[in-house]
Protein backbone atom coordinates (compact mmCIF):
# COMPACT_ATOMS: atom_id res chain seq x y z
CA UNK A 1 0.00 0.00 0.00
CA UNK A 2 0.91 3.83 -0.71
CA UNK A 3 0.21 6.18 1.82
CA UNK A 4 0.34 10.07 1.34
CA UNK A 5 -0.41 12.99 3.58
CA UNK A 6 -2.40 15.30 1.05
CA UNK A 7 -2.82 18.08 3.73
CA UNK A 8 -2.21 19.23 7.33
CA UNK A 9 -3.29 22.35 8.89
CA UNK A 10 -3.31 22.26 12.40
CA UNK A 11 -7.18 21.07 12.27
CA UNK A 12 -8.50 19.62 15.74
CA UNK A 13 -10.94 17.44 13.32
CA UNK A 14 -11.05 16.59 9.95
CA UNK A 15 -14.55 14.76 8.47
CA UNK A 16 -16.86 13.85 6.18
CA UNK A 17 -14.56 13.09 2.67
CA UNK A 18 -17.24 12.86 0.07
CA UNK A 19 -15.44 12.10 -3.69
CA UNK A 20 -17.19 13.24 -6.95
CA UNK A 21 -16.69 10.60 -9.29
CA UNK A 22 -18.16 13.08 -12.11
CA UNK A 23 -15.65 15.43 -12.09
CA UNK A 24 -12.76 14.13 -10.07
CA UNK A 25 -12.93 16.41 -7.06
CA UNK A 26 -12.30 15.71 -3.35
CA UNK A 27 -14.32 17.93 -0.41
CA UNK A 28 -13.97 17.45 2.93
CA UNK A 29 -14.65 19.48 6.16
CA UNK A 30 -13.03 20.82 9.15
CA UNK A 31 -15.68 20.28 11.75
CA UNK A 32 -14.49 23.15 14.52
CA UNK A 33 -13.15 25.44 11.95
CA UNK A 34 -16.29 25.77 10.01
CA UNK A 35 -14.40 24.92 6.90
CA UNK A 36 -15.15 23.34 3.65
CA UNK A 37 -12.31 22.35 1.42
CA UNK A 38 -12.16 21.61 -2.15
CA UNK A 39 -9.78 19.35 -3.31
CA UNK A 40 -8.80 18.84 -7.18
CA UNK A 41 -6.29 15.86 -7.16
CA UNK A 42 -5.19 16.72 -11.03
CA UNK A 43 -3.89 20.02 -10.28
CA UNK A 44 -3.33 19.90 -6.45
CA UNK A 45 -5.35 23.20 -5.94
CA UNK A 46 -7.09 23.78 -2.03
CA UNK A 47 -9.99 26.09 -1.80
CA UNK A 48 -11.83 26.75 1.44
CA UNK A 49 -14.92 28.31 2.50
CA UNK A 50 -15.84 29.21 5.87
CA UNK A 51 -19.72 29.12 7.72
CA UNK A 52 -20.72 30.49 10.87
CA UNK A 53 -21.03 27.28 13.26
CA UNK A 54 -19.57 23.81 13.01
CA UNK A 55 -20.27 21.76 9.50
CA UNK A 56 -20.18 18.23 9.45
CA UNK A 57 -21.65 16.47 6.09
CA UNK A 58 -21.15 17.32 2.81
CA UNK A 59 -23.58 16.36 -0.58
CA UNK A 60 -22.79 16.76 -3.97
CA UNK A 61 -25.06 19.20 -6.71
CA UNK A 62 -23.24 19.83 -9.81
CA UNK A 63 -19.71 20.78 -10.16
CA UNK A 64 -17.69 22.55 -7.75
CA UNK A 65 -21.06 23.01 -6.10
CA UNK A 66 -22.44 21.59 -2.41
CA UNK A 67 -24.90 21.17 0.43
CA UNK A 68 -23.29 21.59 3.34
CA UNK A 69 -24.70 20.58 6.90
CA UNK A 70 -23.99 23.28 9.76
CA UNK A 71 -25.06 22.96 13.07
CA UNK A 72 -26.75 26.48 12.10
CA UNK A 73 -28.79 25.15 8.86
CA UNK A 74 -27.69 23.91 5.21
CA UNK A 75 -25.69 26.21 3.07
CA UNK A 76 -25.36 25.96 -0.41
CA UNK A 77 -21.71 26.19 -1.26
CA UNK A 78 -20.19 26.81 -4.96
CA UNK A 79 -16.69 26.85 -4.96
CA UNK A 80 -17.01 27.77 -8.64
CA UNK A 81 -17.79 31.38 -6.88
CA UNK A 82 -16.61 31.24 -3.74
CA UNK A 83 -20.39 32.08 -2.28
CA UNK A 84 -22.65 30.44 0.05
CA UNK A 85 -26.02 30.54 0.69
CA UNK A 86 -28.68 29.64 3.24
CA UNK A 87 -31.13 26.91 2.12
CA UNK A 88 -33.12 25.19 4.84
CA UNK A 89 -32.97 23.90 8.51
CA UNK A 90 -33.88 20.97 10.29
CA UNK A 91 -35.57 21.54 13.57
CA UNK A 92 -33.08 20.07 15.98
CA UNK A 93 -32.61 20.69 19.56
CA UNK A 94 -30.13 23.52 20.26
CA UNK A 95 -27.92 21.02 22.58
CA UNK A 96 -27.16 18.72 19.31
CA UNK A 97 -25.56 18.97 16.04
CA UNK A 98 -25.39 17.48 12.83
CA UNK A 99 -22.62 14.85 12.21
CA UNK A 100 -22.62 11.97 9.43
CA UNK A 101 -25.02 11.98 6.47
CA UNK A 102 -25.80 10.45 3.11
CA UNK A 103 -28.21 11.36 0.14
CA UNK A 104 -30.36 8.71 -1.61
CA UNK A 105 -31.14 8.21 -4.70
CA UNK A 106 -34.77 10.24 -4.61
CA UNK A 107 -32.63 12.75 -3.30
CA UNK A 108 -33.58 12.49 0.53
CA UNK A 109 -30.43 14.10 2.82
CA UNK A 110 -30.53 11.47 5.71
CA UNK A 111 -28.63 13.20 8.24
CA UNK A 112 -27.28 12.15 12.16
CA UNK A 113 -27.02 14.28 15.09
CA UNK A 114 -25.01 14.53 18.19
CA UNK A 115 -24.58 16.19 21.54
CA UNK A 116 -22.60 19.77 21.55
CA UNK A 117 -20.72 20.91 22.89
CA UNK A 118 -21.91 17.97 25.35
CA UNK A 119 -21.94 14.45 23.86
CA UNK A 120 -25.06 13.16 25.61
CA UNK A 121 -26.34 9.44 25.49
CA UNK A 122 -29.59 8.97 23.13
CA UNK A 123 -29.76 12.96 22.74
CA UNK A 124 -29.38 12.15 18.74
CA UNK A 125 -31.29 11.55 15.94
CA UNK A 126 -31.43 10.31 12.30
CA UNK A 127 -33.33 12.50 10.04
CA UNK A 128 -34.73 12.42 6.70
CA UNK A 129 -35.16 15.59 4.81
CA UNK A 130 -37.35 15.54 1.74
CA UNK A 131 -39.19 18.47 -0.38
CA UNK A 132 -39.29 21.04 2.78
CA UNK A 133 -40.76 18.01 5.03
CA UNK A 134 -37.73 15.91 7.69
CA UNK A 135 -38.76 12.64 9.72
CA UNK A 136 -37.04 10.91 12.29
CA UNK A 137 -35.76 7.50 10.94
CA UNK A 138 -33.57 6.06 13.74
CA UNK A 139 -33.96 7.53 17.51
CA UNK A 140 -32.11 7.11 20.64
CA UNK A 141 -28.53 7.86 19.21
CA UNK A 142 -25.64 9.17 20.89
CA UNK A 143 -22.56 9.74 18.19
CA UNK A 144 -24.62 9.38 14.63
CA UNK A 145 -21.47 8.54 12.62
CA UNK A 146 -21.14 6.15 9.50
CA UNK A 147 -23.88 5.85 7.12
CA UNK A 148 -24.10 3.26 3.77
CA UNK A 149 -26.48 1.96 1.45
CA UNK A 150 -25.57 -1.24 -0.39
CA UNK A 151 -25.42 -1.14 -4.23
CA UNK A 152 -29.23 -1.99 -4.56
CA UNK A 153 -30.77 0.70 -2.06
CA UNK A 154 -32.50 -1.94 -0.02
CA UNK A 155 -29.84 -1.69 3.02
CA UNK A 156 -29.14 1.14 4.46
CA UNK A 157 -25.41 0.48 7.40
CA UNK A 158 -25.39 2.53 10.25
CA UNK A 159 -22.62 3.50 12.87
CA UNK A 160 -23.92 4.58 16.52
CA UNK A 161 -20.38 4.75 17.53
CA UNK A 162 -20.21 4.08 21.36
CA UNK A 163 -21.94 0.54 20.44
CA UNK A 164 -18.79 -0.63 18.79
CA UNK A 165 -21.50 -1.60 16.37
CA UNK A 166 -22.63 -1.69 12.64
CA UNK A 167 -26.45 -1.44 12.32
CA UNK A 168 -27.91 -3.07 9.37
CA UNK A 169 -31.88 -2.31 8.56
CA UNK A 170 -34.30 -2.77 5.67
CA UNK A 171 -34.44 1.03 3.50
CA UNK A 172 -37.63 1.58 1.56
CA UNK A 173 -36.93 3.88 -1.35
CA UNK A 174 -40.32 4.79 -1.75
CA UNK A 175 -41.42 5.83 1.45
CA UNK A 176 -37.55 6.27 3.03
CA UNK A 177 -38.80 4.46 6.32
CA UNK A 178 -35.98 1.60 7.84
CA UNK A 179 -36.33 -1.03 9.94
CA UNK A 180 -34.02 -2.33 12.36
CA UNK A 181 -32.37 -5.68 11.33
CA UNK A 182 -29.80 -6.89 13.22
CA UNK A 183 -26.00 -5.38 14.37
CA UNK A 184 -24.18 -7.36 11.52
CA UNK A 185 -20.33 -5.71 12.77
CA UNK A 186 -18.87 -5.49 16.43
CA UNK A 187 -15.23 -3.88 17.40
CA UNK A 188 -13.44 -5.95 19.83
CA UNK A 189 -9.93 -3.84 19.63
CA UNK A 190 -9.67 -0.31 20.80
CA UNK A 191 -10.97 1.13 17.45
CA UNK A 192 -14.41 2.42 17.95
CA UNK A 193 -16.05 2.45 14.18
CA UNK A 194 -16.62 6.34 13.03
CA UNK A 195 -16.99 7.07 8.94
CA UNK A 196 -17.59 4.46 6.32
CA UNK A 197 -17.77 3.70 3.15
CA UNK A 198 -18.81 1.11 0.79
CA UNK A 199 -16.48 -0.54 -2.13
CA UNK A 200 -17.76 -1.97 -5.29
CA UNK A 201 -17.77 -5.50 -4.11
CA UNK A 202 -20.00 -4.59 -1.28
CA UNK A 203 -17.34 -4.76 1.62
CA UNK A 204 -17.19 -1.52 4.40
CA UNK A 205 -14.68 0.39 4.31
CA UNK A 206 -14.65 1.87 7.99
CA UNK A 207 -12.87 4.55 9.94
CA UNK A 208 -11.69 3.76 13.74
CA UNK A 209 -11.04 6.35 16.08
CA UNK A 210 -9.10 5.33 18.64
CA UNK A 211 -7.78 2.07 16.03
CA UNK A 212 -4.95 4.30 13.99
CA UNK A 213 -6.44 2.18 10.94
CA UNK A 214 -9.19 2.38 8.40
CA UNK A 215 -10.26 -1.04 8.39
CA UNK A 216 -12.90 -3.60 5.92
CA UNK A 217 -15.08 -5.91 6.45
CA UNK A 218 -17.89 -8.30 5.15
CA UNK A 219 -21.51 -7.15 6.21
CA UNK A 220 -22.85 -10.60 5.19
CA UNK A 221 -20.70 -12.39 8.08
CA UNK A 222 -19.50 -9.52 9.97
CA UNK A 223 -15.37 -10.94 9.44
CA UNK A 224 -12.33 -8.24 9.14
CA UNK A 225 -10.98 -8.98 6.01
CA UNK A 226 -7.65 -6.00 6.43
CA UNK A 227 -6.50 -3.26 8.20
CA UNK A 228 -4.51 -0.16 7.02
CA UNK A 229 -2.93 1.60 9.64
CA UNK A 230 -2.21 5.45 9.66
CA UNK A 231 0.27 7.11 11.68
CA UNK A 232 -2.36 8.87 13.81
CA UNK A 233 -5.00 7.48 16.73
CA UNK A 234 -8.15 9.02 15.72
CA UNK A 235 -9.73 8.29 11.88
CA UNK A 236 -12.84 9.54 11.48
CA UNK A 237 -13.64 9.23 7.91
CA UNK A 238 -13.22 7.58 3.95
CA UNK A 239 -14.09 7.66 1.00
CA UNK A 240 -13.41 5.82 -2.56
CA UNK A 241 -12.03 8.11 -5.35
CA UNK A 242 -12.44 6.66 -9.06
CA UNK A 243 -9.52 4.60 -8.70
CA UNK A 244 -10.69 2.51 -6.32
CA UNK A 245 -8.22 4.03 -3.42
CA UNK A 246 -9.05 5.66 -0.17
CA UNK A 247 -8.97 9.48 0.92
CA UNK A 248 -9.06 9.13 5.02
CA UNK A 249 -9.37 11.77 7.43
CA UNK A 250 -8.34 12.21 11.11
CA UNK A 251 -8.64 14.40 14.20
CA UNK A 252 -6.00 15.21 16.73
CA UNK A 253 -5.51 13.27 19.85
CA UNK A 254 -4.19 13.79 23.37
CA UNK A 255 -0.62 12.04 22.38
CA UNK A 256 2.39 13.79 22.13
CA UNK A 257 3.67 11.79 19.14
CA UNK A 258 0.51 12.20 17.61
CA UNK A 259 1.89 14.95 15.24
CA UNK A 260 -0.05 14.24 11.83
CA UNK A 261 -3.73 14.42 13.66
CA UNK A 262 -5.81 16.11 11.87
CA UNK A 263 -4.43 15.29 8.15
CA UNK A 264 -5.70 13.94 5.21
CA UNK A 265 -4.52 11.27 3.80
CA UNK A 266 -4.89 8.96 0.26
CA UNK A 267 -4.36 5.38 0.48
CA UNK A 268 -3.57 3.26 -2.49
CA UNK A 269 -5.13 -0.13 -1.62
CA UNK A 270 -4.92 -1.10 -5.05
CA UNK A 271 -1.38 -1.71 -4.37
CA UNK A 272 -1.87 -4.01 -1.23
Amino acid sequence: MNQSLVFHSNSELLEGPVFDIDNNYLYFVSIFDYLVYFYDPQTKEILSIKLDSPVSCIYLLEKKKVLVASKNGFYEVDFNTLKKKYVFQIDIKSSVRYNDGIKDPKGRYIIGTMGYPEVQKNLGEVFSYENGQFKTIIKNTTISNGLAFSEDYKWLYFIDTPTKKVAKYTYDINTGEVVFVADVISFIGEGSPDGMCMDKDGMLWIAEWGGACVSQWNPNNGEKIKELKLPCTNVTACCIDNHGNLYVTTAKSDSVNDIYGGGLYYLEIDKI
